[in-house]
């Protein structure tokens, strides 16, 4: 009896631990979160999905989706730079489409020939590479960076769609690329964890015949434990049709996106976390 209750146990923990996506980042992957909490629902859109990003069984970051807006709200990672190639293969996400299909990101090839999803099922799922495709002074943009993690698999795992948003190209190879390669080294020396949350805030505009939401603003809010008894953190704002980054505090960050979304107060760390 011993033996069946363990077992029991066991396979209800591997269950869980295959959701990809989730009901909620708190009881699926918190751990990209500074002191395991994510965001509050003030970011939260009408129709979200809550994403443990897995990539060959392994959970890299997490991602909450707006599937009308067909963009990622944030992407929630653990800053662990490293040298290395940046991956060409780009990967969508199958449990958008439904919860039977594989927990773990795919190609878009694969989906349609191995697991014969359809072309229609795929498309209104989610953003396509096809929607990417002939875009004028836009390109894909990571929130979540390859260039932040430190081997090959969690860069690859970066390269999905649901991790992306149309964002102006000279921002993204200019200003905001600055920020993520330059500042985020000087700002995270003698940090030992840096947790980071990187975001999109909706804008008026469309790609793709109205399919897919330009951001009218992208921003970064990074939380760094430095030793048991000091934390830092620090922010960035940026329009999404200029070559300018902001430099704010946390608490200046929160309170612009506040007045942005409109749905209550922003909280992006645990209150440890400095805001001033």
């Amino acid at each position: 009896m011993l033996w069946l209750l363990l077992l029991q146990v066991l396979a209800s923990c591997l269950w869980l631990g295959h959701s990809e996506v989730v009901m909620s980042f708190e009881t699926s992957c918190p751990q990209f979160f500074f002191r395991e909490i994510p965001p509050n629902a003030a970011l939260e859109p009408q129709n979200p999905a809550w994403i443990c990003q897995r990539y060959k069984n392994q959970y890299y970051f997490a991602t909450l989706y707006d599937r009308k807006m067909r963009i990622p709200v944030y992407s929630a990672y653990i800053y662990q730079p490293g040298p290395g190639k940046r991956p060409k293969t780009w990967l969508v996400e199958p449990q958008l489409i439904n919860p039977t299909y594989p927990k773990t990101m795919e190609k878009e090839w694969t989906l349609l020939n191995r697991y014969n999803v359809s072309s229609e099922e795929l498309i209104q799922s989610q953003a396509i590479l096809h929607d990417y495709k002939n875009l004028t002074g836009l390109n894909r943009g990571h929130l979540n960076p390859n260039g932040h993690h430190d081997d090959y698999s969690s860069r690859v795992a970066t390269f999905t769609l649901t991790n992306i948003v149309p964002q102006d190209e000279k921002l993204n190879g200019g200003a905001w690329n600055n920020y993520e390669q330059q500042t985020m080294i000087r700002n995270t020396q003698g940090c030992t964890t840096t947790y980071v949350v990187v975001g999109a805030v909706p804008g008026n505009n469309y790609i793709a015949k109205g399919r897919v939401n330009k951001p009218s603003h992208l921003w970064s809010a990074a939380c760094c434990v430095v030793d048991n008894n000091y934390l830092k953190a620090w922010a960035v704002i940026a329009e999404n049709d200029r070559n300018q980054v902001q430099l704010l505090t946390l608490g200046e960050l929160e309170d612009t996106l506040t007045e942005l979304y409109g749905r209550g107060q922003v909280s992006l760390f645990d209150s440890d976390c400095p805001r001033e």
